[in-house]
């Protein structure tokens, strides 16, 4: 990736970062342990150092997050003492709250809506900063750096405010939230350049490895779980894959790879054809899948 135009993201990312810093009381960082996240903590350590990252980070669990992830996530967070909270969709779950999905597409994915709700308004977060990029999905796309949520946390995607001349406006009503993307205008090849350059440790999921999947719809799903549903007909077998997202098992799925380091991953992406969504089936449920989850509350 040009030299000057990782410099230009990352100073936009930092600039956008202290600026939540600036302007909120109570921000809190979106960490899930996946590689998006992570880049966002290496930002955040150059916006605020020498200092400590000024605010905690929030993991909405859905209870079927890969295990390296989280073994990942709680490490990172030991390491910079950085308070981690973690609220699992399994209690809204049991409290009646949600209901879970049945079936060969069950997901629990559309169940975290009301989890991070449930956690910004527990904790008072007036600002929750989240790794999406405009690049990954059309809802995406036209969603500002700083996005208000209403007091539900609804958005309204044509009631936005413009941001001019890289001015951000984070001024609330009393019980509106706002969501940060500090890296909403890079691609996922400019994050997978950005964790070459800076030699950023990542989960080992997002490298090539044997795993035992089976085949759906075209796709590959991992099979070394029970949270995964899979059909009788549906044969295990053993293949050479990685996940370019990490997002909840469920609906998650692997792409053939032989990229085992960081190097080979970014060229393997540069001669992709294929969307890094194309891999996630919550997003193929609707044209305006992910526009929906917005508008009830979604990061």
């Amino acid at each position: 990736m040009n030299e000057l135009r990782v410099n230009t993201l990352e100073s936009e990312a930092i600039y956008i970062l202290r600026e939540v810093a600036a302007q909120f009381e109570k921000p809190v960082l979106l960490f899930s342990g996946g590689k998006d996240s992570i880049t966002l903590v290496r930002l955040a350590q150059k916006a605020f150092w020498p200092a400590k990252i000024p605010f905690p980070f929030l993991h909405v669990d859905t209870g079927h997050n890969f295990p390296e992830t989280i073994e990942f996530r709680d490490r990172l967070a030991k390491e910079l003492g950085i308070d981690l909270i973690v609220r699992n969709v399994q209690d809204n779950i049991d409290a009646g709250k949600v209901v879970e999905e049945t079936g060969k597409y069950a997901s629990r994915n559309m169940l975290q809506t009301e989890t991070l709700l449930d956690a910004i308004e527990e904790f008072g977060f007036d600002a929750c900063i989240g790794g999406a990029r405009r690049d990954e999905e059309k809802a995406r796309a036209k969603e500002r750096i700083f996005s208000v949520r209403s007091d539900f946390g609804e958005w309204d995607e044509k009631n936005q405010r413009p941001e001019l001349f890289d001015l951000l406006n984070g001024k609330i009503e009393l019980g509106q939230n706002v969501r940060c993307f500090p890296i909403s205008n890079w691609t996922e090849l400019d994050v997978w350049s950005y964790i070459e350059r800076e030699n950023i440790e990542i989960p080992s999921i997002y490298f090539a490895h044997k795993r035992k999947v089976f085949l759906r719809d075209g796709m590959i799903w991992s099979a070394e779980d029970d949270v995964v549903y899979r059909a009788e007909d549906e044969e295990v077998q053993e293949m050479m894959v990685r996940f370019r997202t990490v997002g909840d098992m469920s609906c998650t799925a692997a792409v053939l790879s032989d990229a085992v380091s960081i190097s080979k991953v970014v060229q393997e992406i540069r001669d992709s054809s294929i969307s890094e969504r194309g891999a996630r089936i919550d997003d193929k449920r609707s044209e305006a899948a992910m526009e929906k989850r917005k508008q009830q509350g979604y990061f």
